[in-house]
């Protein structure tokens, strides 16, 4: 089944309001807002690279209380146990029944704070959870449920003691952007009610978490043709071709623009995807899955270079404006 304009339309409609309701917390990014919401309707995660004091957890809790979720927040530190944040099984002496008491992944909004300030074994706790949605423990499987979005954040600035997130891991995100510091008309607004210590306490749900994955479902409908598909296949290799590349795009890479390049285009009343629907995501949606070659990164050359580069040189087709 391919989604209707209908369908488009409605779907058009719901997702601005889920991003002027989230924005009503946060104040000013309703980009940012954007594609937090069309990575949470892909059904992936995002990694948010972001000085302290940004908005980080007022996004998570706004869209959290938006989508009538939970949301939970977990502290990535060096003694962090993969346990702290999965859950543990615990042997209970009146039922004589071990009993999986869950942890703080198992909620709607997860923020990760800091992620990479917590020993690779904690890290990779997170890699069945966020690909799979699910949980095994003791050999037992517990599903994350739905809507499930892990917002995970890294402090650009400073890196003392930090752990790295492998390729493997940074590849686990459907996008990677940063929040930023708001201009100065809305810093006033922010400081005006300042005595607001949670601003998403006073949001009201504008759908249920049941209607969130009613609308990842349909967003997965949307037509893609296969001259984008090939544009899609195309520009990942060239990455890879890219003399200052070590490590290009993957396939999951290839696959998760195609993902939320259905609802980015939903999200704007289509039920097709254009071409300008990958160049516009390419950067958010690659930019950590490129490993750069150390002379090249030495030398100056960024994510944001080579993917500019790749977009500048394969050419985009003529789709269809319709399916």
């Amino acid at each position: 089944m391919t989604m209707t304009p209908e369908q488009a339309a409605w779907f058009q409609g719901t997702f601005h309001r889920l991003v002027e309701n989230v924005d009503k917390a946060l104040q000013g990014k309703p980009d940012v807002v954007s594609l937090v919401i069309a990575a949470m309707l892909a059904e992936g995660h995002v990694l948010l690279e972001d000085a302290p004091g940004t908005g980080k957890t007022s996004l998570a809790k706004a869209l959290a209380a938006t989508v009538q979720g939970t949301s939970s927040r977990i502290q990535f530190t060096p003694d962090l146990l993969p346990s702290d944040v999965t859950g543990v099984t615990i042997y209970d002496q009146q039922s004589h029944r071990f009993e999986f008491h869950k942890g703080p992944i198992f909620a709607s909004i997860v923020l990760a704070d800091e992620i990479n300030r917590a020993s690779p074994k904690t890290q990779s706790a997170l890699l069945e959870v966020m690909e799979e949605s699910r949980v095994t423990v003791d050999g037992v499987t517990h599903e994350a449920g739905r809507p499930f979005l892990v917002i995970a954040t890294q402090n650009p600035v400073e890196q003392a003691g930090t752990y790295k997130l492998p390729e493997a891991q940074l590849d686990r995100f459907l996008i990677k952007t940063s929040i930023g510091y708001p201009d100065l008309a809305v810093t006033e607004s922010i400081l005006a009610g300042a005595s607001q210590r949670n601003p998403s306490a006073a949001l009201s749900a504008v759908i249920t978490t049941g209607a969130v994955a009613d609308m990842a479902d349909l967003g997965a409908t949307v037509h893609v043709e296969p001259a984008v598909l090939r544009y899609t296949a195309e520009l990942a290799e060239a990455t890879r071709a890219d003399s200052a590349i070590k490590l290009g795009v993957s396939v999951r890479g290839a696959i998760a623009m195609i993902r939320i390049a259905k609802v980015w285009a939903a999200a704007h009343g289509r039920h097709y995807v254009l071409p300008d629907d990958i160049k516009a995501l390419a950067r958010p949606v690659w930019q950590h899955r490129l490993l750069l070659d150390a002379e090249a990164e030495f030398a100056g050359t960024t994510s944001d270079v080579v993917i500019g580069r790749v977009l500048e040189t394969v050419a985009a087709p003529q789709a269809r404006s319709a399916a």
